[in-house]
């Protein structure tokens, strides 16, 4: 069984955004790469236990196993050494993805406590879309007994657009909620 979200964007975001921005070719229209979810702990070089939390949460939301990221330089006022583990990333593409944007735009963002919707201004240039998330609680599959610490995630969200506007358009036929 196909992505919900996929066939969402083959049937009716393909269509909308051809009309929209006038390519010629199927294959012009944007569409999301990847989506990689990444969690950085710099408290991770006090308490080591703390990234065995992170990775396991981050492997319950995502739907696939982390990888552990490690320093690459040695900074002596973050007490930090050089290949320490300091932070769990995952990327997500095909299904997987589909189903995680699919749960992240409607089951985790309305979750967030005030929400008015995510900012129209984290594109980078490219059309690729970067949102912060404070809390891993907004998503049904971590249970809130188990957390130890709250721990916020960067969703970085790739896309073939080739300008903001049209990593925009997709993003808003895909459904996700930006700031009117």
């Amino acid at each position: 069984m196909a992505a919900r979200l996929k066939e969402h964007y083959l049937k009716k975001v393909v269509p909308a955004l051809t009309k929209e921005h006038g390519y010629n070719n199927v294959m012009a229209v944007p569409k999301i790469e990847k989506i990689t979810v990444n969690i950085g702990l710099g408290e991770a070089t006090q308490n080591a236990k703390l990234m065995d939390g992170a990775v396991n949460e981050l492997g319950q939301i995502a739907g696939q196993k982390p990888v552990v990221t490690k320093a690459t330089k040695s900074i002596a006022q973050f007490k930090l050494r050089e290949g320490q583990s300091i932070g769990c990333m995952v990327t997500l593409r095909g299904d997987r993805m589909y189903e995680f944007l699919d749960r992240l735009v409607n089951v985790a963002l309305p979750r967030v406590r005030d929400f008015r919707g995510v900012s129209s201004k984290s594109f980078d240039g490219r059309g690729n879309y970067t949102l912060g998330v404070k809390d891993q609680l907004i998503f049904p599959e971590i249970d809130y007994a188990k957390v130890d610490k709250t721990k916020g995630m960067n969703i970085c969200i790739t896309t073939t657009a080739r300008t903001d506007a049209e990593g925009l358009a997709l993003l808003r036929h895909m459904g996700m909620p930006f700031r009117q």
